[in-house]
């Protein structure tokens, strides 16, 4: 029994440094890019208003308990536009389909397909109790955003992959632009 308890703490101590160092690398990306990207051009500032999300295999996702499809919360985006080419960067947090907090950074571009449809995709630093085991980890996220004016429609897609996603899920969310 006493060694069953000094091996649990042992695993909650690791588990809560592992959480740690994930915050801080959260933050760090966050910081390097909203300096990369002020330094770089002109920057729009928005608001991310999180969301939905629509898990394709419902059974499975319900057996998984992450089958949550109202996923509310905050972030900012930061855009660089171009001719043809959108510069964005990302950093939030949510409450994700498994009913944790979910905290997400990273940049990505977005090519002007028509004058207000956008596709392309972004490197993401993810990290939520729901996925992964809970380690924080780098996945590309494919984007689709639809512009309108003020406000920007942004989807992506997750493919199943097998430790990090369990079922294959669409998102949605909105950009609410300051300036």
């Amino acid at each position: 029994p006493a060694a069953s308890r000094r091996a649990t703490s042992r695993a909650t101590s690791r588990a809560a440094a592992r959480d740690e160092v994930a915050v801080k690398a959260l933050r760090l990306a966050l910081a390097l890019f909203a300096v990369s990207v002020a330094a770089y051009a002109r920057a729009d500032l928005g608001v991310n208003v999180y969301g939905l999300s629509y898990h394709l295999n419902h059974d499975k996702a319900r057996e998984l308990r992450i089958d949550n499809q109202f996923n509310p919360g905050l972030g900012v985006r930061l855009r660089a536009q171009r001719e043809a080419w959108d510069w964005i960067g990302d950093a939030g947090f949510y409450h994700d389909s498994g009913r944790n907090t979910a905290s997400i950074a990273g940049g990505g571009a977005l090519w002007h397909a028509t004058q207000r449809l956008r596709l392309g995709g972004a490197a993401v630093i993810f990290h939520s109790n729901t996925y992964n085991h809970g380690k924080a980890f780098i996945t590309p996220l494919p984007l689709a955003a639809y512009e309108l004016g003020p406000v920007t429609l942004n989807a992506f897609f997750t493919p199943k992959l097998r430790e990090l996603n369990d079922v294959n899920t669409f998102g949605l969310w909105a950009t609410i632009w300051l300036r």
